[in-house]
């Protein structure tokens, strides 16, 4: 009995943790009723609450009859409505978990994932042809992202296109000299910084020269 009650207390905290507190507080409210039908009321309302909170309850077997079994455990098994289902604590106590599906394919490229080539997938999908090459540019782009947060070292626009032309079975495919004679590879974020920081130079270059200007303008030996 004592094991019992023990793990009724645990699966109520685990309940707890799962819906929140303010549902347990709503329990305890329901619970407290006296009318039988304003309790079955609020319960049904409290049931739909709990399975917008629950939501990947609605991919099992039977998810409704769950929740009120879960409803019946947060009340410490006192609830007392005209529930659709036979209320029982130990069906829930005795639940096992459902078991998780793992991928059984790896991606061929660690460094790039699966998403990457799921991303070629639809790219080879794009029948108009300008389609496809901003599809190049965007997975080009996240590849070496990925390929310098992955490996902390840089990776070239030839080898990028390579692995491309590779996962597509050369289905997709672009110029390389257009490509690095414009950068189509690099993120906007350094295209932004490098945009910037030559405009800085230029900046600077250009006060240097008006400054040189200044100075000997203002030389009494220039006179």
């Amino acid at each position: 009995k004592d094991i019992m009650e023990a793990s009724t207390s645990f699966k109520q905290d685990l309940l707890l943790r799962e819906y929140g507190r303010n549902v347990q507080d709503l329990v305890n409210y329901i619970t407290k009723l006296e009318d039988r039908s304003e309790r079955t009321r609020q319960s049904q309302l409290l049931i739909n609450l709990m399975a917008k909170l629950n939501p990947q309850l609605r991919d099992t077997q039977d998810y409704q009859q769950k929740l009120w079994n879960h409803l019946f455990v947060m009340s410490g098994s006192t609830l007392d409505v005209d529930a659709p289902y036979p209320l029982n604590a130990m069906e829930y106590l005795n639940d096992k978990p459902q078991k998780m599906e793992y991928p059984l394919d790896t991606p061929k490229y660690k460094h790039y994932g699966k998403n990457v080539e799921l991303l070629v997938q639809r790219g080879m999908e794009a029948e108009d042809e300008k389609e496809r090459e901003a599809a190049i540019i965007s997975i080009g782009k996240l590849m070496k992202t990925l390929y310098r947060s992955y490996n902390k070292e840089n990776i070239t626009d030839d080898v990028i296109l390579g692995d491309i032309r590779e996962i597509s079975n050369g289905k997709l495919d672009m110029d390389l000299s257009y490509i690095e004679s414009n950068n189509l590879f690099e993120s906007n974020i350094k295209q932004q910084d490098n945009n910037s920081y030559q405009q800085r130079s230029q900046n600077q270059s250009n006060n240097n020269a008006r400054n040189k200007k200044s100075n000997r303008s203002s030389n009494p030996r220039n006179k």
